[in-house]
C-alpha cells in the first residue's frame, strides 16, 4: 500500500528518523509517565487514608465476642428446648387426668418466669449490690451493652439465664402434680421466679454475692437451679399432702401407675439433649474448646452411669429392669454433674454419676417411707442430687483448671478437691454453700406455700381432684376420645378406695 508523500505516514516516518524530534519525544513521555505516577500516588494515598478512617481494622475482642455470643444464644435455645422434656416427662410419668394441667402449667411458669425475670430476678441475680441481693438494673435499665467481663451482648445473656430460671420453676411443680390448683401454682411461680430463685441465686452466681467470697462454686447449677428447684417441690409436696387415695407402701400400697411410660421416658431422653446446652454453654465461650469437650464428656458419663447404676439396682430390687428408675437414674447423674463438670476428670464424672443412682433410689425409698408424695421423683432427682454433685467437687475436683474465660481457660487459680491433695477447703466451702442455700430455700418455700394455701388455691378442692385437673380446671381431658377414669372413687394398685387425705 502506499502513501501520499504528504500524508501522515510520512510525516511520520520521517519525524521519526530526526534525533531531534526522537529527544523531544522521550523526554515529554517520561514527564507525563512521572506525572500520571504521582498523580495515581496521591490518590492512593488519600483514598487509603479515608478508608482508614471510616473503616478501621476489625477488632479482633470483637469477632471473639460475636462467636461467644452465637454460642451462648444457640446453648440457650437447648436449655429452653428442656421445656418440652419437662413437660412430657412429669404428664407420661404422672396420671392422666392432670397431663393437660401439666402441660398449662408449664407453658404458664414459662411466660411468668420471662416477664419477673425481665423486670426484677435478673437485676436481683446478676447485678451488685451488696452480698445478698443485686439493686439497680431493674428492667434492663441503665446497664452496659454487653454483661460483665463476659463479652456477651446483655439480651443474649439474659436470654440464656431465662432458660435457666423457667428449669428451676419447672422443677417445683414435679412434687406437687395432681392436687394443686391452678390459680394457686400461679401465685406460688411469682414467688419463685421474681424472688426466691434470683435472691438466693446471687449468693452463687452474682457478681458480689457472699458465697462466691467464701469459695463456693457451681459451675452450671446442681445448687442454683436444682437444688433450689428440688427443694421448693419438697416444700410445695408437704404443704400439699398426699393426692387422694395415695396408698404408701409401709401401709400396703405403692405410688400410682404412670399413664404413659412412652412419653416419660422420651421427655427424659429430651432433657438429656438439651443438658448439653446447660452444661458446656455456662462456658459462655466458644473458644474454650477443651472446657467445651471435657464438660460434654463428664456429662455424658455422669449420665450413662447414673442409668446403668439405677438399672441394675432395679433389677437387683425387684428383677424388674425398670423404666422409670432407670430415668430417673440418668437425670440423677445428669443434675450431680452440672456443679463439677468444668474441674473433674472423666473417671470423677463416672464415680459421681453411679452414686447419684444411689441417692435418687434411697431418696426415693425414704420419701415413700415418711408418706411424702412425689410423683415424679423430682425431690430426690433435683434436691438430693443436686446436694451430692455440689459436695463431689469438693472431692474430685481434679486441680487442672481454673475458670473459664471469654478466651479460653483460665488455669492460673486451678481447683483441686480432697482426693486430688487439695485438702478441705473446698469441701467445707460446698458444703456450706449447699447447706445455706438449702436450708434458706427450704424456710422461705414453707413459708410461701402456707400463704398461697391461706389464700385457699394451692390445693384443689376434693370434687375437683376426684374428677381430675384436666377436667375441672382446663375443661378437657388429654384423651378426648376415650373413657380412661371414672368420676368416682380413685384406686391405687387395686388395694381398694381411699377416700379421705393424709
Amino acid at each position: 500500500m502506499t502513501h501520499p508523500q504528504g500524508g501522515i505516514y510520512e510525516r511520520l516516518r520521517r519525524s521519526a528518523r530526526n534525533p531531534i524530534v526522537r529527544k523531544n519525544v522521550a523526554v515529554l513521555m517520561t514527564g507525563k509517565m512521572i506525572g500520571v505516577g504521582a498523580v495515581l500516588m496521591l490518590i492512593h494515598w488519600f483514598s487509603g487514608t479515608a478508608a482508614f478512617a471510616a473503616d478501621p481494622a476489625p477488632d479482633p475482642v470483637a469477632s471473639v465476642n460475636a462467636i461467644n455470643t452465637m454460642w451462648t444464644l444457640i446453648a440457650a435455645f437447648l436449655v429452653f428446648g428442656m421445656q418440652v422434656g419437662f413437660v412430657m416427662l412429669e404428664a407420661g410419668f404422672a396420671r392422666e387426668r392432670e397431663s393437660v394441667n401439666i402441660l398449662v402449667e408449664g407453658i404458664a411458669d414459662t411466660c411468668i418466669c420471662g416477664v419477673f425475670f425481665w423486670a426484677i430476678g435478673f437485676a436481683f441475680m446478676f447485678e451488685d449490690g451488696n452480698g445478698f441481693i443485686g439493686t439497680h438494673g431493674f428492667l434492663l435499665q441503665g446497664l452496659p451493652d454487653t454483661y460483665g467481663a463476659t463479652g456477651v451482648p446483655l439480651l443474649a445473656f439474659w436470654v440464656f439465664q431465662f432458660a435457666f430460671a423457667d428449669t428451676a420453676s419447672t422443677i417445683t411443680s414435679g412434687a406437687m402434680v395432681g392436687r394443686c390448683g391452678f390459680v394457686g401454682d400461679l401465685l406460688y411461680s411469682v414467688g419463685v421466679t421474681g424472688f426466691i430463685y434470683p435472691i438466693i441465686g446471687h449468693w452463687a452466681w452474682g457478681p458480689d454475692g457472699w458465697l462466691v467470697a467464701k469459695g463456693f462454686h457451681d459451675f452450671a447449677g446442681s445448687t442454683v437451679v436444682h437444688t433450689i428447684g428440688g427443694t421448693i417441690s419438697l416444700a410445695g409436696a408437704l404443704a400439699l399432702g398426699p393426692r387422694l387415695g395415695r396408698v404408701f407402701k409401709r401401709d400396703g400400697g405403692g405410688p400410682m401407675l404412670p399413664h404413659n411410660v412412652i412419653f416419660g421416658a422420651t421427655g427424659g431422653l429430651i432433657l438429656w439433649f438439651g443438658w448439653y446446652g446447660f452444661n458446656p454453654g455456662s462456658t459462655l465461650s466458644a473458644l474454650d474448646v477443651q472446657g467445651i469437650g471435657r464438660v460434654s464428656f463428664n456429662t455424658t458419663m455422669a449420665a450413662c452411669t447414673g442409668g446403668l447404676g439405677a438399672l441394675f439396682i432395679s433389677y437387683a430390687r425387684t428383677r424388674k429392669w425398670e423404666l422409670g428408675l432407670v430415668t430417673n437414674g440418668f437425670l440423677g447423674g445428669l443434675v450431680a454433674i452440672t456443679c463439677p463438670c468444668y474441674w473433674v476428670s472423666p473417671t470423677g464424672a463416672a464415680i459421681i454419676g453411679l452414686v447419684a443412682a444411689f441417692v435418687v433410689i434411697w431418696g426415693l425409698d425414704l420419701l415413700e417411707y415418711v408418706r411424702i408424695d412425689d410423683p415424679i421423683g423430682a425431690v430426690p432427682v433435683h434436691m438430693m442430687a443436686g446436694i451430692w454433685g455440689t459436695l463431689s467437687l469438693g472431692l474430685f475436683a481434679t486441680g487442672e483448671f481454673g475458670a473459664p474465660t471469654p478466651l479460653g481457660a483460665d488455669v492460673s487459680a486451678p481447683l483441686a478437691g480432697l482426693l486430688y491433695g487439695g485438702g478441705m477447703d473446698l469441701l467445707i466451702a460446698q458444703a456450706i454453700g449447699s447447706a445455706a442455700v438449702t436450708v434458706t430455700v427450704f424456710v422461705i418455700a414453707m413459708v410461701l406455700m402456707y400463704a398461697v394455701k391461706a389464700t385457699g388455691t394451692l390445693r384443689i378442692s376434693e370434687a375437683g381432684e376426684i374428677e381430675g385437673l384436666d377436667r375441672h380446671e382446663h375443661g378437657i381431658s388429654a384423651y378426648p376420645e376415650f373413657v380412661t377414669h371414672a368420676a368416682g372413687p380413685i384406686l391405687s394398685h387395686g388395694v381398694g378406695t381411699m377416700p379421705g387425705r393424709r
